[in-house]
């Protein structure tokens, strides 16, 4: 909002005599600046009282203009829209003014009211600004004096009056309404009215192209800038707004509140598509504009002029040089291939993230490197700070990091697995966590931590651990945590329960007899047609309460019980579980090994170490007496 003059409180400062002097102008403004001038004061040193106003109109078209007529100012707000919105109508105002000096020591009534009027950019809208900390008194001339405070600021910034500022009249009687009741007004915070309201303009509509699929992939200014994203696919979805054709649309005229016409700009029309669609893009054309609309997951790819969503992508490596990191998601329906087979090379390159449906990787995975997918195979293999993870995941040679639902490796080299279901072809050493895990040959210092199962077909090594952990999956933990969590609050709960049932049981127990002998008189009263005595009544009712608060509180007791009884199953179950869980060695036991059981409750890890030479082959959990546990061999 541009603000075009502020009152200000007047000070006892020396003034140079100004003469008053009555001048007619269209520009108020400009005739107090240079009277101003003219006295060498500046234009806040001087007044003015509004004599007259004069409002013209006239119609000007390019082969005429014509001759400006005098309207009565009442009139002014007869003029309709098809007259003030036509290109060739004008209006102006002319102002018969007396500009005087202001007199330091003669502050009016409305001195303590701070205002200014400001507009919006077209100056379809004026405001009238009331500061914070503004107030006045009332007085009988306050209407008149504060609509003529409006007048002079509106005529001072241009604006035209006694036209498109009807709702003033209204402001100023409730204003005044309000003063009156009060006695005075003080604005504790700073107010803004609508004075003057003309006809906006719509803005006219170029047309325009909008890349959509595009926008969505620039990165955030406020982000760190990741320079091995190029965005070489732009992955989509089903549904997914990839381009619109904005229409150019012609804007609507205006006139502002200082009778100005707003012609609106003619439409511009130079990004009309030139391209092409197939059948994997569904066009809607509205009156606004033209949708491209994505009719399946995948990615989108220009071609032949034509744009479409492929969901197969071939390349013959991902690296900081040709692709950079590719990012479409697991959920994309994206299926990528990479051709890169050279051992010495990396297929994924350093530092590469690779994100996709499905993933075919012929060759290495990079130091560094990250690739997530529903579906991964690698047929090279996996730098050490590599990551791949993948629901379904086959790895030829792992030294780095792993997570899938089903895992197969053909030689782990102490790399880290972790998943559901693993198997192994051959393990030289590493960490594999699972719920049940598969090992064809098993060499040496392999640690392999399982749920349920670890079967190992041929043991050709030794320093190998293979333990059996029922918390080892997430759900698990948390299940526990939670569980025991709610046990732990619960046994509290309870023994406050107790403690609060012994209590009321006590109070039963000594005021068994009280009440039995209040309650044989007030019968024998009752009986007797006597009114009751109000003090055996409340007894009466007292111990009842007692009862009933009793009897509620071992109802809750049970239920907590039941619950406890119930948490405390949950644990059993879970417990019971690890009495399945094997550990079984097809071959005989080479050199040293250790198998290790964790147990729930109580919490302790046992450990037995098969004897070289062994030919035990299944290994379980064995409760040889009341919490009393040991590893032994049974049978499968």
């Amino acid at each position: 909002m541009a603000l075009f003059g502020m009152g200000k409180k007047k000070v006892s400062t020396g003034i140079k005599k100004v003469r008053p002097t009555v001048i007619r102008t269209q520009k108020v403004a400009s005739e107090l600046a240079r009277f101003a001038k003219s006295y060498d004061i500046k234009p806040e040193k001087l007044d003015f009282n509004i004599l007259s106003v004069q409002s013209y109109t006239r119609y000007k078209s390019a082969e005429k203009e014509g001759e400006w007529e005098e309207v009565a100012n009442e009139a002014l707000h007869t003029l309709d829209e098809s007259q003030l919105l036509n290109p060739e109508f004008e209006i102006k105002q002319t102002y018969e003014i007396e500009i005087f000096g202001k007199d330091p020591q003669n502050e009016d009534m409305c001195s303590g009211l701070f205002t200014a009027v400001g507009a919006n950019a077209t100056k379809c809208k004026v405001y009238l600004s009331i500061s914070e900390n503004s107030h006045v008194e009332y007085f009988p001339r306050f209407e008149f004096e504060f609509a003529d405070i409006i007048r002079k600021k509106k005529i001072r910034a241009g604006i035209l009056i006694d036209i498109f500022d009807d709702m003033v009249e209204e402001f100023i009687f409730k204003m005044s309404a309000k003063l009156k009741v009060d006695g005075t007004l003080h604005f504790d915070k700073k107010q803004t009215h609508l004075i003057a309201q003309g006809y906006e303009p719509t803005a006219t509509t170029h047309d325009a192209l909008v890349m959509h699929y595009e926008k969505k992939h620039k990165q955030d200014e406020k982000e760190k800038i990741d320079y091995s994203s190029r965005g070489f696919i732009q992955s989509v979805k089903a549904g997914e707004l990839l381009i619109e054709y904005i229409k150019a649309k012609p804007g609507k005229a205006g006139r502002n509140c200082r009778g100005e016409y707003l012609k609106p700009e003619e439409p511009r029309t130079s990004h009309e598509p030139t391209f092409n669609v197939d059948s994997t893009i569904k066009v809607v054309n509205t009156e606004d504009s033209i949708q491209y609309i994505a009719k399946e997951n995948g990615y989108i790819a220009f071609e032949d002029k034509t744009y479409t969503i492929k969901q197969e992508v071939d390349v013959s490596e991902v690296s900081f040089k040709t692709t950079g990191s590719i990012r479409s998601g697991k959920d994309s329906d994206v299926s990528m291939s990479v051709k890169e087979s050279d051992a010495i090379k990396d297929a994924v390159g350093t530092g590469m993230v690779v994100e996709v449906s499905e993933i075919d990787i012929d060759g290495n995975v990079g130091s560094n490197a990250k690739v997530i997918a529903k579906k991964a195979n690698v047929g090279g293999q996996t730098h050490k700070t590599a990551y791949i993870e993948a629901d379904e995941l086959s790895i030829n040679v792992h030294k780095g990091s792993a997570k899938g639902e089903h895992v197969h490796i053909t030689r782990l080299e102490h790399g880290n697995v972790e998943g559901e279901d693993v198997a192994i072809s051959q393990a030289l050493g590493g960490t594999i966590k699972a719920r049940e895990i598969n090992i064809e040959i098993c060499t040496s210092h392999v640690k392999a931590i399982a749920s349920k199962r670890i079967e190992i077909k041929k043991m050709q090594g030794s320093e190998n651990s293979f333990i059996i952990d029922p918390l080892l999956q997430d759900d698990v933990t948390e299940e526990v945590e939670d569980n025991n969590a709610k046990i732990e609050k619960l046994e509290k709960e309870l023994k406050s329960l107790e403690d609060e049932v012994q209590h009321y049981m006590k109070l039963v127990k000594e005021g068994r007899s009280a009440f039995l002998d209040i309650k044989k008189r007030l019968a024998h009263y009752k009986a007797k047609g006597v009114k009751l005595p109000a003090s055996f009544v409340k007894k009466y009712k007292q111990y009842q309460d007692i009862q009933e608060h009793l009897k509620a509180l071992k109802k809750e007791k049970k239920q907590k019980e039941e619950m406890l009884q119930l948490l405390n199953g949950k644990l059993t179950t879970i417990q019971d579980d690890i009495l399945e869980a094997r550990v079984i060695n097809r071959d005989r036991w080479v050199g040293y090994n250790e198998i290790k059981f964790k147990l729930i409750d109580p919490p302790m890890e046992l450990v037995y170490k098969p004897a070289e030479g062994s030919q035990d082959k299944v290994f379980g959990l064995v409760e040889i007496d009341e919490d009393e546990y040991a590893i032994l061999p049974v049978k499968e």
